[in-house]
């Protein structure tokens, strides 16, 4: 079968890329064209946009890139045409998906959603676009499935695919080393705007290695206007590793926070974003936190250092508490809850035996026309 994958940021690229690893176990003859990143790249397929070209962050930066965006939803309309795919599977990035996701359905397509808008914690009106163009949801956080449960539309649970893609913890009380991590982004936006407070704030500490984990879909050298003068290290592509080693971290608000407490390091989230962008934000956000971790554990297991907070005396500060041995301890044993809750290993894997059961509930006309009404 043909399949067409939306991705536009780099945690989509990671879980679409092991998603087809999984769906080519499914299919022998799969066929992918997609949006994405390396990682996707290398499962096999034709990369039509990398996320890197894709991803803005703030209501402000997205209305000023209004016109690109719009260009890049009629491109991606004119490109499933051609492709003609039997599929196709939106990963996140909804203010992007959610529009590819109504012309799809009309066109007759089938349309699958793997990893959901969060719908809950905003423009929950974004659910009539679901129920009326998204032929299956398939969900990773734990309280995702009762929250569609209230407007009575079925979805799967499949886990977190996080569980799979991350190597195992290590004790890091035994590292003889101490670091501490820096994750900035996958955004130049962020980075430039989160990168020169976390420098100073963990430049503070004595008797510590300062470690900046590097996007891949980031040349190097854009980092090193920040770090270039400090002591800090640039590790690229190797997240995974640091964390493996980092005593603390400091983490942007995203998909890190979580990879983050999986791999039991203690850490303070921090996000700061354009004045207008966070004031707009706060008047439409209705959750009472902005980390996946908290968020899942319904309760403040890690600090969050937000907008104003976040300057460097006070993300110091907060970096000291988590040194704290007692804090420390009581992190961890948050995390442990929290990984109990997010299910068992093998989320690509389910996800990918039930689209294949899906789309094999009725047979495949392979010869279909996109209807253009």
């Amino acid at each position: 079968m043909k399949y067409y994958i939306i991705s536009g940021e780099a945690s989509g690229d990671l879980h679409g890329s092991n998603l087809m690893k999984e769906l080519k176990l499914q299919d022998a003859n799969a066929e992918f064209r997609f949006w994405g990143g390396d990682l996707m790249k290398a499962q096999g397929g034709h990369m039509v946009k990398h996320f890197r070209d894709l991803a803005f962050m703030g209501f402000v930066e997205v209305v000023k890139n209004l016109r690109y965006i719009l260009r890049n939803i009629e491109f991606c309309k004119k490109d499933v045409r051609a492709f003609r795919p039997h599929v196709i599977i939106l990963i996140d990035y909804p203010g992007f998906n959610l529009r590819i996701a109504e012309f799809a359905k009309v066109a007759g397509l089938r349309v699958y959603y793997y990893i959901s808008p969060q719908i809950w914690a905003w423009k929950q009106s974004r659910i009539k676009l679901i129920q009326k163009y998204i032929d299956h949801m398939f969900v990773i956080l734990p309280f995702e499935k009762k929250f569609y449960q209230q407007f009575n539309y079925p979805v799967d649970f499949v886990g977190h695919p996080l569980l799979d893609a991350l190597p195992k913890a290590k004790n890091h009380e035994e590292n003889t080393d101490k670091i501490i991590a820096l994750l900035p982004g996958s955004r130049k936006q962020e980075i430039q705007t989160m990168l020169p407070v976390m420098l100073k704030a963990a430049s503070k500490l004595s008797g510590y290695k300062i470690m900046v984990a590097a996007a891949p879909g980031i040349d190097p050298s854009y980092y090193l206007q920040f770090t270039n003068n400090t002591s800090a290290q640039l590790l690229v592509g190797k997240t995974y590793d640091l964390l493996q080693l980092a005593t603390a971290a400091l983490v942007t608000s995203g998909t890190a926070t979580l990879e983050t407490a999986l791999l039991k390091v203690p850490q303070v989230v921090c996000y700061k974003g354009n004045r207008f962008s966070y004031l707009i934000a706060k008047q439409v956000i209705k959750v009472k936190y902005i980390s996946l971790v908290n968020l899942i554990l319904d309760k403040p297991c890690v600090k969050e250092m937000i907008q104003t907070e976040f300057e460097v005396d006070k993300v110091y500060e907060e970096l000291l508490n988590v040194l704290n041995p007692e804090i420390r301890t009581k992190i961890l044993a948050d995390y442990e809850k929290l990984i109990n809750m997010l299910g068992n290993k093998g989320a690509s894997k389910r996800t990918a035996e039930l689209m294949w059961r899906y789309l094999n509930k009725k047979n495949i006309d392979t010869t279909w026309e996109i209807r253009t009404n």
